[in-house]
């Protein structure tokens, strides 16, 4: 048995404190701490944040020896138990690793607890007892002996489980609701008075369902219990999946307000969040690439599936709030047309695939900067576009939808580990032929989906709209009244590029105009006519050449979807079998 003991040391100073026991401890028994948690990929190091680490073996002080940044050795006798003491520092909001201050705590076993090497198979234990008053805990993790907040012990069949079940420590609003005969629970810290809780509890019960329909029918998932933690903030948005719940961060002004009933755009937001993390809970927690069959804490774990992992996810998120009728079909290709102009608006998308995208997510995607618009394309949005185009590519056809793909996958691989050998397979099966020319082109490949010719049979009219100023200028700005007009990104091959701005560049006067916002650009710039352009670049004042170019040459304008009014009805039969599904 491996016990963790987690306490409150100094909610002031963010501080935890983890004792470590091995019943039985190996002569040179390794410790160490993982550098990277499953969901999100990057090595994060989170060893840096131990201190003040010690072991004991019965009332013996043993010497810890540091091999590495995250491992340590403690040589131990044959008798009694292993010790080990320290202290991890948590002051990171994110769903990634750990928080603690005086209102409230969270964490994941990534940051917090030693993984004891050779024992990962055993029972692990964690015991939360010593907490502020009036603290609950929540986790999907086993219950062994807990009270009715829930302070107490629980347990992990072994280690991999034991860091897949995130914590939230605090005081915090608690709801329940089942979901095709299994309890769900719904944890909100930070929320205002106003939180309409069973308005978000009704509308999550539709998503849950819906999507163990999808993958079960009539059949019971593969968890008994599932706890959402969300944690609400001023400005935010994001989550993590772990195998029975879900670490989720949003902007208070997201959540539902009580005796409020439009579907704001924060609100939809925030649902298509909860199901995109949801969804992970089979495509990427069970169903996931061959090479994380096995975890490898101590480094990258490279795959070329994310892709699939996190872009065919991104596109059944949103796609299952318009099936279970809490958004429209306008919201919805509204949504799309976003994820589209998101695409269509980098440089990237040119000169990475989705492929290398999922590979290279290591040291790209998680550490952007200004050349990323220009060097790399999302493995979320692109791959969510790819599933789009199979999806109408196989209904358009009669030949099943993606649907049929994605329970093809679940059964043949048992919930498990696939390649892109088994995707490639599945397709050819529900589809009745070889998808390799689409998968080598939209997945391999650097050109543009065709979606417009894939949309047009479903009824939806694809257009582009007038370029903006921006656009037409490839450059993104900063503008606030402390630093002007600053170039934050000067995308590949656009006007900015060929006038020789940089980033940080802050834009002062054009044609002798000062510049106060972009926008006042519009009315000083024509068409394929040169203007002169006064920028400020290291203390520095230069003039610089700037012709605005009839359209947008390197970057795509943004798309507009619309459902056309009264749709043939072929048409009309395509679109409703793939938004009801």
């Amino acid at each position: 048995m491996i016990t963790y003991r987690i306490e409150v040391a100094d909610a002031h100073a963010h501080l935890f404190r983890v004792t470590l026991t091995v019943a039985k401890p190996a002569a040179e028994q390794r410790l160490s701490l993982p550098v990277w948690i499953p969901g999100s990929y990057l090595v994060r190091e989170f060893a840096r944040h131990i201190s003040g680490i010690g072991a004991k073996q019965g009332a013996r002080e043993l010497p810890l020896q540091q091999l590495d940044k995250a491992t340590w050795l403690a040589r131990c006798s044959d008798r009694g138990a292993l010790n080990v003491s320290y202290l991890v520092y948590a002051f990171d909001t994110s769903v990634r690793a750990a928080f603690l201050d005086a209102q409230r705590g969270f964490f994941n076993g990534t940051g917090l607890c030693l993984r004891v090497e050779g024992a990962e198979a055993l029972p692990h234990r964690v015991e939360l007892r010593t907490l502020p008053a009036g603290w609950q805990v929540a986790t999907a993790m086993q219950a062994v002996k807990v009270d009715a907040a829930g302070r107490g012990t629980y347990e992990a069949a072994g280690y991999d489980e034991l860091v897949d079940h995130p914590v939230e420590l605090g005081r915090f609003w608690r709801g329940q609701f089942s979901a095709c005969g299994v309890a769900h629970e719904f944890v909100v810290a930070g929320a205002l008075p106003d939180f309409d809780g069973e308005r978000l509890m009704k509308d999550s019960q539709r998503i849950c369902e819906a999507q163990i329909r999808f993958w079960h029918g009539r059949k019971k998932p593969p968890f008994d219990r599932y706890v959402f933690l969300l944690n609400v903030i001023e400005d935010g948005h994001g989550g993590l999946e772990h195998r029975a719940s879900t670490a989720l961060i949003a902007s208070r002004r997201d959540l539902p307000q009580a005796g409020k009933t439009e579907m704001t755009d924060g609100y939809a937001n925030l649902l298509g969040l909860i199901s995109h993390e949801y969804f992970h809970t089979w495509n990427v927690k069970r169903l996931r690439p061959a090479e994380f069959a096995h975890y490898d804490y101590t480094q990258e774990n490279y795959t070329e599936l994310l892709w699939f992992f996190e872009g065919f996810t991104s596109y059944y998120d949103d796609l299952f709030l318009v099936r279970c009728g809490l958004i429209d079909t306008a919201r919805y290709l509204k949504l799309i047309a976003r994820t589209v102009s998101g695409v269509l608006g980098v440089p990237g998308r040119k000169v990475q695939s989705v492929a290398q995208s999922s590979f290279d997510t290591w040291v790209k995607y998680y550490r952007s900067d200004e050349n990323t618009p220009n060097a790399t394309i999302s493995y979320y949005t692109k791959g969510s576009l790819v599933a789009l185009a199979l999806d109408l590519t196989l209904q358009r056809e009669g030949q099943g939808s993606l649907d049929a793909v994605m329970r093809e996958l679940w059964a043949v691989s048992a919930g498990g580990p696939i390649s892109e050998v088994q995707i490639r397979a599945a397709l050819l099966k529900i589809g009745g032929r070889s998808f390799d020319t689409e998968l080598d082109a939209w997945v391999h490949g650097t050109g543009d989906l065709p979606l417009p010719a894939l949309l047009a049979p479903f009824g939806i009219e694809y257009s582009n709209d007038a370029a903006t100023l921006v656009q037409r200028l490839g450059l993104r700005v900063s503008e606030s009244a402390l630093t002007g007009v600053r170039v934050s990104h000067v995308l590949r091959g656009g006007a900015a590029e060929r006038a020789g701005l940089s980033v940080g560049d802050e834009l002062l006067a054009l044609q002798g105009w000062r510049l106060r916002r972009l926008d006042e650009a519009a009315r000083l710039l024509v068409a394929n006519q040169p203007a002169a352009l006064l920028v400020a670049r290291d203390q520095r004042v230069l003039t610089l050449s700037l012709t605005l170019p009839a359209s947008a040459a390197s970057v795509g304008a943004s798309v507009t979807l619309k459902a056309t009014t009264k749709p043939a009805a072929p048409a009309a039969a395509l679109q409703k079998a793939w938004l009801a599904a």
